[in-house]
């Protein structure tokens, strides 16, 4: 997937408008089965699989014994004993030693697969997305037999065929998006299915979107990112992030970091902002850039930050709690990939000297709509 294909800006507000297609392929996909599958899925991840009805995913993490993040992952059962677990890309291998180090230890009873190899044979399986409220009508006219996708429900999943193809829908995504939908389809069908919904879609507005609008979308969605607001070097877990509800501390079955999480959680005082640039033309912030309060103090740090539809940077940071109400204003300091050398006595007029940016919190997520 590139970067874009027309303009991020153009693809984002497809999103927002219409629709967007991504072509999400890269991620992990792993198959969960057999008499222990749920059990196991309960051992290994934070959210209560017990809960999980056929039919439907949610999202959940994987800790590790000191309660740090592994990965966050995304949990579909498609059938009473089988489940669909889609990872990271980057952490698919680590992620894949970690589950079979835990049913190892567990001696549970459970078949693990990657299915996004061509190993799985006629179960290789990758991800393309479709995002944004003209999404249903587009894959309403492209399905091959008469089933209702507007019965399926948010985080809802079942299997269909489309264009010919035989897919896994869900109804989940990654843009912050209530009429969003994931189609896990084999590889060898996936550029016919492509072709089917640019070509079905096109009445309707839908484009193709590449990561830049991807990362655009989820920043405003106040969605994180591994890497960013989740494990990378702040070391960032869900109750930093306003996440803490997909960890059930109180299930019934115990999982990996328990303790560790709720002790550090216990602990913890920083949490996430969501905010927006109050100046149009200003040099974008980035991972690591210092967030300030009025009088110059620093008080957090940028982790992601992007241009929204109307071209306004909007991001997100962790925070001291105060900080992180809605309405405060921060100041966030766009550093040079390069640090200025240190200011001399007398700084020739004309130069220009590294200023903060006024940003305002906005409410923690955006509105639902849909």
């Amino acid at each position: 997937m590139p970067l874009w294909y027309s303009s991020a800006r153009e693809e984002h507000l497809a999103v927002r408008r219409a629709a967007g297609l991504f072509d999400v392929g890269h991620m992990g996909i792993f198959e969960v089965s057999g008499s222990d599958a749920c059990a196991f899925l309960d051992r290994v991840g934070t959210n209560d699989v017990s809960r999980l009805a056929v039919g439907r995913s949610h999202y959940s993490y994987l800790l590790d014994e000191s309660g740090d993040v592994i990965d966050d992952i995304m949990v579909y059962r498609v059938e009473e004993r089988q489940y669909l677990v889609v990872v990271n890309a980057a952490n698919t291998d680590k992620d894949w030693r970690w589950l079979e180090q835990q049913r190892a230890a567990g001696k549970f009873t459970v078949d693990l697969r990657n299915l996004n190899t061509p190993e799985a044979g006629a179960d290789w399986r990758m991800d393309l997305a479709l995002q944004g409220q003209a999404s249903l009508a587009i894959l309403t006219a492209l399905l091959d037999q008469p089933t209702s996708l507007a019965d399926l429900p948010y985080t809802g999943v079942q299997r269909a065929s489309i264009a010919r193809c035989d897919v896994f829908i869900s109804r989940t995504g990654y843009t912050g998006e209530r009429v969003a939908y994931e189609l896990f389809v084999h590889p060898h069908q996936a550029e016919r299915l492509w072709s089917a919904l640019l070509e079905a879609g096109e009445p309707h507005g839908l484009r193709p979107c590449g990561l830049a609008a991807r990362d655009s979308l989820r920043t405003e969605a106040g969605l994180p990112l591994y890497g960013h607001e989740i494990g990378g070097p702040l070391n960032l877990a869900p109750y930093h992030i306003g996440f803490d509800n997909f960890v059930k501390l109180n299930k019934a079955a115990d999982f990996v970091g328990k303790a560790a999480y709720a002790e550090k959680a216990a602990q913890n005082t920083l949490k996430m902002a969501r905010f927006r640039v109050n100046e149009r033309g200003v040099r974008p912030c980035k991972l690591g850039d210092p967030v300030l309060d009025r009088r110059g103090r620093v008080i957090g740090t940028v982790t992601s930050c992007a241009a929204d539809g109307e071209g306004v940077l909007v991001g997100l940071a962790l925070v001291e709690g105060a900080a992180a109400q809605e309405g405060t204003t921060l100041y966030v300091m766009s550093l040079p990939e390069k640090p200025p050398e240190p200011l001399k006595p007398f700084a020739p007029i004309g130069s220009r000297a590294l200023m903060p940016e006024a940003a305002t919190v906005l409410s923690r997520f955006p509105m639902r709509k849909g």
